[in-house]
């Protein structure tokens, strides 16, 4: 992996897990920071379960690519559970008809904590 997707990634992963502190904290809430790979080789970069259920998946791309399939697999089977594709480069911004948001890391990033 380059340097900067990496960091991408990473700094992904520090916002979802101190909003997860956030809302474990003040809310009560029984959320967890984790993150889903199967014996398929499917991966979903960060998943946040609540009471072990899925409640939102997020994958990172560096730019604007298709919507990844491990991504595609999880919100098929956790239909209710958020999901997204967030990107550092890419402007794209839609909704896919299987209900995945594909936008700006920075559209996700501002409704958390």
């Amino acid at each position: 992996m380059q340097v900067m997707p990496a960091r991408f990634e990473n700094l992904v992963a520090s916002h979802l897990l101190k909003w997860v502190h956030y809302e474990q904290d003040v809310k009560g809430r029984d959320v967890e920071l984790r993150y889903f790979r199967d014996t398929d080789r499917r991966e979903v970069d960060f998943v946040v379960v609540e009471r072990n259920v899925p409640v939102l998946c997020v994958e990172c791309k560096w730019a604007d690519v298709e919507v990844d399939r491990s991504l595609r697999y999880l919100k098929a089977k956790f239909p209710t559970c958020e999901a997204w594709q967030v990107s550092a480069t890419g402007l794209k911004d839609y909704v896919t008809p299987d209900e995945i948001r594909v936008a700006p890391a920075l559209r996700l990033l501002t409704r958390l904590v």
